[in-house]
């Protein structure tokens, strides 16, 4: 009875293989690595025999030997988010297309957590890592360590551009001059913007294309109207309470993203100020609750799901220039561009007119 079970728990090696082939075990070896010097037929008779004989190829063992785990670490800010859950969506779809796992870190905004995150990467010796920083960091060091050790690493949204690491973002800056130029041109008036951290370029090129968007169409910028959030639902709420405390009041808002804008609209429907008669609001990802809420809010769309594909893609350039010693990469950046997607948020704002006033009044007495 022993042996029976012996027999029935004892796994399939490589010389099974071999013996039941008549091959030796290092053609078996190479048939199971996909070795060019190995003929597709005997690849074939392998493949099957491996399957017959239920053969699990030891993973780790396999690493060991050729140096890579095809496996990459993804490091995000928040799960809450949909942007993130879009991004590694696209991230995904092309690791399973190219034979790579993929292991996810979420940081929840926290410096300390993301380098936790690199240190689980390192442990695990993935292949790569694809990072969005957190917006609490700032302090790059466990960075510049993966630069120094050549590990592959390509940043994705959120950057540092002073590391000169590679990355994939979307044009904030042109996002952000849209989505401003979208709200003058619908009449609105005195646009404010709430902004981000501004050590992330992102948040900082936003507001930038904010400035630019006054300047083009010779509005006078008020640094009263630009309020430093810190991306969340009451940071819109806190700055909407700012602005409507100020003389010089806002009749739009430009948030730097959906959840800070949608933080605006509650404070503005706790305030029965209609939207977008009276106040226009436009935010930045396309958050999925975006299109489902009321009035819908219009937002910038950041290509996530190819972002993830073309950030994985030049990660995955990378590790393969390294494993055939091709030494440090160049610094490569692509830049996706921005989709408006314009709802009712800023529809335009209701004017009065004198004239307006007079033809209202004349047809009700008619």
């Amino acid at each position: 009875m022993c042996k029976r079970l012996h027999s029935l728990t004892k796994k399939t090696t490589i010389h099974d293989i071999a013996r039941e082939l008549n091959f030796t075990p290092g053609t078996v070896s190479r048939a199971l690595n996909d070795n060019p010097r190995i003929s597709i037929e005997t690849k074939r008779l392998v493949s099957e025999k491996s399957r017959e004989l239920n053969y699990q190829q030891n993973k780790i063992a396999s690493s060991l030997r050729s140096g890579k785990t095809h496996t990459i670490g993804v490091i995000i800010p928040s799960a809450q988010m949909n942007f993130f859950g879009s991004v590694v969506h696209g991230i995904q779809m092309l690791a399973s297309c190219k034979g790579y796992n993929i292991v996810l870190y979420q940081t929840e905004e926290t410096t300390i957590l993301e380098k936790r995150a690199i240190e689980t990467f390192l442990s695990a010796r993935v292949d790569g890592i694809l990072a969005s920083v957190a917006k609490e960091t700032i302090d790059f060091s466990h960075f510049v360590e993966l630069q120094k050790r050549s590990i592959p690493l390509v940043f994705f949204d959120r950057t540092i551009d002073e590391l000169n690491i590679p990355s994939v973002v979307i044009d904030d800056f042109q996002g952000g001059f849209l989505a401003t130029e979208h709200l003058i041109q619908n009449g609105y008036k005195n646009i404010a913007h709430v902004s981000g951290p501004q050590q992330i370029k992102g948040f900082h090129d936003r507001q930038l294309g904010y400035e630019a968007a006054l300047r083009k169409h010779k509005i006078k910028l008020d640094k009263n109207l630009i309020y430093l959030g810190d991306i969340s639902i009451e940071s819109g709420k806190s700055a909407l309470d700012y602005f409507l405390s100020l003389t010089n009041k806002p009749d739009a808002v430009f948030a730097v993203e959906d959840y800070t804008a949608l933080g605006i609209m509650k404070g503005l429907k706790e305030r029965n100020i209609r939207i977008p008669e009276q106040f226009g609001v436009i935010g930045f990802a396309n958050e999925i609750f975006g299109e489902h809420i009321t009035p819908s809010l219009s937002s910038v769309d950041q290509q996530t799901v190819q972002m993830g594909k073309e950030a994985l893609a030049l990660l995955i350039f990378f590790i393969e220039q390294k494993q055939q010693g091709a030494g440090v990469v160049l610094r490569e950046k692509q830049v996706l561009q921005p989709l408006m997607h314009f709802r009712q948020s800023s529809k335009g704002k209701i004017i009065i007119t004198k004239s307006a006033i007079k033809k209202l009044t004349t047809e009700s007495l008619s």
